[in-house]
């Protein structure tokens, strides 16, 4: 059976542009017929898009390799190659987007949510485009861009409206399973739940004008222990999926068999989740002493001791329709705050500059922007290398080495061309 997953890396690979044709108009009795070599098409992007459909990373563990389709060249007679189709990669609601270094790209938390994880290369220009008055024969043309390819980070954050938070074995997984069609593996010994569990629980919709039915997403959240602020017990990673929730039930044990008094139990709990983000602390919260079955009346602990509202139990029925009322005006109250709903977001990372850094004894210039410059089919040809000296100057390059300390006759790296620096160059 397969396993919920909430941490995976992708690889996104763009579509390659496709490279601009050199041709020459040939036709009877036309002399000279010019140049009509066509542009070669862009690469197909690959995005990330937020989908309610899914619910765990599994589909990245074992295939994390995503790639877009290339442009096509150009061709004469001025026919412009087709571009490559773009490809939309389905994540979780959710979703957070991270470099290996650790930078946010994206926080794709709503259906539809986009990213842009990789831009595809730009078709090359034709042999056409470079005709002048000066220039009536061009022999060169741009060479396609190769498309962005990276590896990314992909941490899930669950999006539910009420989590539940305890410690292990306090009896979320009956209480979900009792509210909810969720299905959790229920067993008496800590730790049942490995992974989150969603539910979703509809409360009214019984037939009047004014009664609308209510429905809302639970969160059984894998049991804490005290330290999982700090990563103790898998913590960070059973904490993410409480950060989202617009409400949180902290299930207090009532049974007398378990060590921790239930005042205790509470005061660890909201310490950890204070320590863990000081928004939980704050966030609408109902407290209710759990497995009230295993303890009877007379024995259990006054609800005062450990700030309690409610107790439950999941086996016998007793205060869970409650419970559940109060969870949906609490829900109700949240929506109707947040006001409408966002149209979905899409998330463009800033293009990167131009860089220089130092290689060997000589620098590298590396960017885009720069490599597009020289990109061009034969570096050989007089024209294509002073189209290539007048776009370097124009991005600025030579400016830019000379901070970087370039001196004269240091070797200098752009992409495939390579060449000696001069302060003239």
């Amino acid at each position: 059976m397969a396993g919920f997953v909430d941490e995976a890396q992708v690889h996104v690979r763009a579509g390659d542009g496709g490279a601009g044709a050199v041709s020459f108009r040939h036709e009877a009795h036309v002399a000279r017929g010019g140049p009509d070599g066509g542009d070669g098409g862009r690469g197909g992007d690959v995005y990330l898009e937020a989908t309610a459909s899914l619910a765990s990373l599994l589909a990245f563990r074992d295939h994390p390799h995503r790639r877009a389709e290339a442009g096509a060249h150009g061709g004469g007679a001025k026919r412009h190659g087709r571009a490559g189709r773009d490809l939309v990669v389905p994540v979780p609601v959710g979703t957070v987007v991270r470099r290996p270094d650790g930078e946010v790209l994206a926080d794709l938390s709503a259906p539809c949510d986009r990213l842009r994880a990789a831009e595809g290369g730009r078709g090359g220009a034709g042999n056409a485009r470079f005709l002048t008055n000066r220039l009536r024969a061009p022999a060169f043309a741009e060479q396609g861009e190769l498309g962005e390819e990276r590896w990314l980070d992909l941490e899930l954050k669950l999006v539910a409206d009420v989590a539940l938070v305890g410690f292990p074995n306090c009896g979320k997984s009956t209480l979900i399973s009792r509210i909810s069609a969720a299905k959790p593996k229920v067993a008496e010994y800590p730790f049942t739940t490995l992974e989150p569990h969603l539910g979703v629980v509809r409360l009214g919709g019984r037939g009047g004008a004014d009664d609308a039915a209510t429905e809302f997403v639970v969160a059984d959240v894998p049991g804490l222990v005290e330290g999982a602020s700090e990563g103790r017990g898998l913590g960070h990673r059973f904490l993410r999926h409480v950060e989202r929730a617009r409400a949180l039930v902290v299930m207090i044990d009532l049974a007398p068999s378990e060590g921790r008094p239930p005042a205790e139990q509470a005061r660890v709990l909201l310490d950890e989740l204070g320590r863990f983000s000081a928004d939980l602390v704050v966030r609408p919260r109902v407290v209710v002493g759990s497995r009230a079955d295993l303890a009877p009346a007379p024995s259990r602990p006054p609800r005062t001791d450990y700030g309690g509202e409610l107790e439950v139990s999941a086996v016998t029925g007793e205060g869970v329709a409650e419970l559940v009322g109060r969870l949906g005006a609490i829900v109700d109250a949240a929506r109707a705050g947040a006001g409408p709903s966002a149209a979905p977001v899409v998330h463009r990372p800033a293009a990167e500059g131009v860089v220089v850094a130092r290689e060997g004894n000589g620098f590298v210039v590396v960017g885009r922007v720069v490599e597009r410059a020289v990109g061009l089919s034969d570096l050989t040809d007089p024209d294509a290398m002073a189209l290539v000296q007048r776009r370097l100057k124009r991005l600025g390059v030579d400016r830019a080495l000379a901070r970087a300390g370039a001196r004269p006759g240091d070797d200098v790296r752009i992409g495939r061309l390579s060449f000696t620096y001069s302060e003239d160059t």
